[in-house]
């Protein structure tokens, strides 16, 4: 049998044929076609009985209109180790700045912000932020957050993270290991249970900050950070004033899932070539982002992971999800889970059985009529806007001074 596979991960991909430019410029730039994309020899792996071919190509690119073909260019290096991650930042700092989206243009001044590495108990560079209310507001508590698989804790949740902000809460997130701006192959996940650990360690860190020590501590999870963020509360149940969820990553939807004997290639596969770009997944970026200027508005942040997902890290995905299923009557923290209606990428009826089956006497669920995977970045703005004040509106309801 002859498999020829060619996909992206199962996060949105950020990388379409042709962009609608979200930057408002005075002009418009002519871009030329840059780089092709170059394809990888073929592999022969022999397996008892199966003869089974893989093609694995490299992500597809087509040149961002509104950029200069140096910063189209810039952004089509190769950045697989972390180095090259900040520096392609560094150089989009501005060209964020610009873009026509909700997140980027909320008026948030005064809002405090730093950055700085932590280093985890295995040597690796840990990158953090902080977000902190204006000078002279009360913190009324701290909030850490887990971002997506492919992601990183800049760029969209820069506006999600002042929002909250602006509400009185310190906000603060990482990047894990392999992704965003911290150190690690890019989007390779060896153990998922050691990345928790990695989260685990710096946001124990950050409990003993100053301006946040002895305040209530709630932890948001996004997508795969809702694995994250699960398994956190798991880990450390009485260690967390709340927990909230986004769109989690509790299953996988069958829509996106590849069939079962690639996955039973794949296992293999993880232990060949675990770094290898095998996995199987459709285009889910229509599913992902119901506004198509947000979907463009993604492809600009230029630092996510947007090749096809590596073999292990599908396989610990995997294992994460089903472990996490057979302990949802575990969860017994204050709870909080949104969820579009219509997400097809993560099952919101996974997020239905989540709730009715957690131990939690403080839980509560809100669907979204009609809203794809990104609630937080990928719809109208007035449901994104509906989805920050629910959030902030819950923080509120258990934060109230004594």
């Amino acid at each position: 049998m002859n498999l020829s596979l060619s996909f992206r991960s199962p996060e949105p991909s950020l990388c379409h044929r042709r962009y609608s430019c979200p930057i408002k410029y005075p002009q418009k730039q002519q871009v030329p076609n840059l780089l092709r994309p170059k394809l990888y020899p073929k592999i022969q792996f022999p397996i008892p009985k199966i003869q089974t071919q893989f093609r694995v190509t490299a992500r597809k690119w087509s040149p961002m209109e509104g950029l200069s073909q140096e910063m189209n260019t810039i952004a089509l290096q190769n950045l697989d180790h972390a180095p090259a991650r900040r520096r392609v930042r560094s150089a989009f700092i501005n060209v964020h700045k610009q873009l026509d989206h909700c997140l980027f243009k909320m008026d948030n001044a005064g809002i405090r912000t730093e950055e700085w590495y932590g280093r985890n108990s295995r040597g690796m560079e840990i990158f953090c932020k902080s977000w902190l209310p204006k000078p002279g507001d009360r913190i009324k508590a701290a909030l850490c957050f887990c971002h997506g698989y492919g992601s990183t804790c800049t760029f969209f949740f820069e506006g999600i993270a002042r929002r909250i902000a602006q509400s009185g809460y310190a906000v603060y997130a990482v990047d894990y290991p392999g992704f965003g701006l911290s150190e690690g192959l890019h989007g390779y996940i060896s153990d998922f249970d050691e990345l928790v650990d990695d989260v685990i360690e710096q946001f124990t860190n950050i409990k003993g900050r100053s301006e946040v020590r002895g305040l209530p501590f709630f932890i948001m999870g996004e997508s795969m950070g809702g694995a994250v963020t699960l398994k956190i509360h798991l880990r450390e149940p009485y260690k967390w004033d709340g927990v909230i969820l986004v769109a989690p990553m509790c299953k996988i939807a069958d829509d996106v899932m590849p069939p079962a004997i690639v996955l039973k290639l794949l296992a293999l596969m993880s232990e060949v070539l675990p770094q290898a770009k095998l996995f199987p997944q459709k285009d889910i970026s229509r599913l992902s982002y119901r506004d198509p200027r947000k979907r463009n508005t993604a492809g600009y942040n230029v630092i996510s992971y947007k090749d096809q997902m590596r073999s292990r890290t599908a396989v610990e995905l995997l294992k994460a999800t089903s472990d996490i299923e057979t302990q949802l009557n575990k969860v017994s923290s204050p709870l909080l889970i949104l969820h579009g209606a219509a997400d097809k990428v993560t099952d919101p009826l996974v997020s239905q059985l989540l709730y009715e089956k957690a131990s939690s006497k403080d839980k509560s669920l809100k669907l979204y009529q009609d809203a794809y995977h990104c609630i937080l970045q990928g719809e109208p703005d007035d449901t994104i806007f509906t989805v920050l004040n629910d959030i902030v509106t819950w923080l509120d309801s258990r934060c109230s001074p004594n």
